[in-house]
């Protein structure tokens, strides 16, 4: 199936099942703005558990805040957004579509790679176990002269990025003949600068209000707390503020569903270290960051770090933990060492001393800071796009089948275990209520009577519920019911009173955890 395709059977999927809805759809909806559905809040609630549980509960240095939406507009000034926070624009003169000048050489310069990637598997194909990839890479013409065009037009960005020379930046567009992807025309604007963040004001009278801002990020939120939570908390360095929250940004373009929104949320840790300890901390995070996704069993080979060729202003080293969507490598979590740009920066605007003074050497310092930060809802993306599945099935008769399965880590699953009668008489349904009354003290549960037990089976696979709790007449006989496992369809016999320790066995987020710790 064509990656586009997937693309599409993955959103419709979702709206299907009540995972994601487009928000205010009745009204013709609104761009790039999504709402979250009754299996979807749960799954995202899931996801934000398991990271808290990852770098809240199982680290004895590290504590949470939820900070403000809404705050001092200096802090921005502080951060470098109000002046610093843009993206290079270009318009297509004939189609009428805006992009992000930089997205359009960058998806040019995959083509490449994609040529590379293609040519890399014709020779696995020809020499088998006999292949040397590195050697392959490292004299096969056409490889090296895609590599070598990539080079080039990513050496030309990178230094018009940091000399911020928009004039370069088209030059390149044009030098490389990039077409409108909608219309094929090349029909260009120059490009501009556009800065992402929403402007709102505070204040109950116009013309007495304040011009604020919807934060685009939640790391200024920690910077700006830093003495609170570390005189509060009685905190000795190294030591990390995690936070959960929602940002906001006025994205140029917003698409690719879920991956690309206005509104979304972050979830992020912000590691105060020593200065000259950073990249020590840094190697750290990276290697806890990329074991928490991998905890999840989702394909390793679409995981890998990308590092930035171009810093932050505040950086002095970078990664980024790339996810294979279905349309190419995207930015999942990022990996920054911030410097003490953040600290020195709300010292420098606010007057306020904001220094570490440290027991054990006497000294006084800012500290420095290593960053993760991930976006909440592009890792249930990542879920959504590793775990959607068709299996062919064989029927009895000789016949195929096709099941479509979410297989979701059961820990992280919306719905834990759905409780179906057999048939919606004999008492079954009386049973069945017993039972989902006793379990759904533990677990999020679902009752489901209608259809054939067959169908009702396909629609768990389809919404990602692991296990089905089937209750028949011999339930009635022996307090035993089948239990059903979503990813092999294998059922057991098991009795009643042994379901809850059964079910938590498999779905509890201590499976996940314990991968990583």
């Amino acid at each position: 199936m064509a990656q586009d395709d997937l693309f599409k059977k993955l959103i419709a999927h979702a709206k299907e099942y009540g995972y994601i809805f487009q928000s205010s759809e009745i009204y013709d909806g609104l761009s790039a703005v999504y709402d979250y559905g009754q299996m979807g809040v749960e799954l995202k609630n899931n996801i934000k558990k398991f990271w808290w549980d990852a770098m809240v509960k199982m680290n004895e240095n590290i504590v949470g805040i939820d900070t403000a939406i809404f705050m001092h507009p200096a802090i921005w000034s502080a951060s470098g957004h109000t002046s610093a926070f843009n993206d290079p624009l270009i318009d297509n003169k004939d189609s009428k579509k805006r992009y992000r000048a930089d997205d359009l050489i960058e998806e040019h310069i995959q083509k490449y790679q994609t040529k590379i990637n293609k040519d890399l598997a014709k020779g696995k194909k020809k020499f088998g176990d006999d292949f040397d990839e590195k050697q392959f890479l490292e004299t096969n013409p056409n490889v090296l002269r895609n590599k070598a065009k990539i080079d080039d037009i990513q050496g030309r960005l990178v230094k018009a990025l940091e000399a911020d020379d928009l004039n370069e930046i088209k030059q390149i567009i044009i030098d490389c003949e990039i077409a409108d992807p909608v219309s094929g025309s090349k029909n260009w604007t120059d490009v501009r600068q556009f800065n992402l963040m929403f402007e709102t004001q505070l204040g109950s009278v116009a013309d007495g209000a304040s011009k604020i801002y919807l934060r685009p990020e939640t790391a200024q939120g920690i910077f700006v707390n830093y003495l609170n939570v570390q005189k509060t908390g009685r905190m000795k360095i190294p030591f990390g503020i995690a936070q959960i929250g929602k940002a906001f940004r006025n994205e140029i373009v917003a698409r690719q569903f879920i991956f690309r929104m206005r509104e979304f949320e972050q979830m992020e840790l912000q590691f105060f270290v020593k200065p000259g300890t950073e990249m020590k901390w840094f190697e750290y995070w990276k290697e806890m960051r990329i074991k928490w996704h991998k905890a999840m069993g989702l394909p390793e080979e679409k995981y890998r770090f990308h590092k930035h060729d171009k810093l932050a202003h505040y950086a002095n080293a970078a990664y980024d933990i790339e996810f294979e969507f279905p349309f190419g490598f995207k930015e999942l979590e990022g990996i920054h060492s911030r410097t003490d740009f953040d600290l020195s920066q709300h010292q420098k605007f606010s007057g306020k001393k904001i220094q570490y003074y440290d027991p054990e050497s006497g000294e006084s310092y800012v500290p420095y800071v290593v960053e993760t930060s991930i976006g909440l809802d592009r890792t249930f993306l990542t879920i959504l796009a590793g775990c959607l599945k068709e299996e062919e099935l064989k029927k009895e008769n000789g016949e195929s089948d096709t099941r479509v399965i979410l297989q979701i880590p059961p820990a992280l699953a919306p719905i834990k275990l759905a409780v179906l009668p057999l048939v919606k008489k004999d008492g079954l349904p009386e049973k069945a209520r017993e039972i989902i009354n006793e379990l759904k003290f533990d677990f999020i549960c679902q009752y489901d009577e209608k259809d054939s037990i067959g169908r009702r089976y396909r629609r768990q696979d389809a919404i990602g519920t692991p296990y089905c709790i089937t209750i028949d007449h011999q339930t009635l006989e022996d307090n035993t019911v089948t239990i059903r496992d979503r990813d092999t369809m294998k059922q057991e016999r098991v009795q009643i009173p042994e379901l809850a320790k059964i079910v938590e066995d498999k779905v509890s987020m201590k499976k996940l955890l314990k991968k990583i710790f």
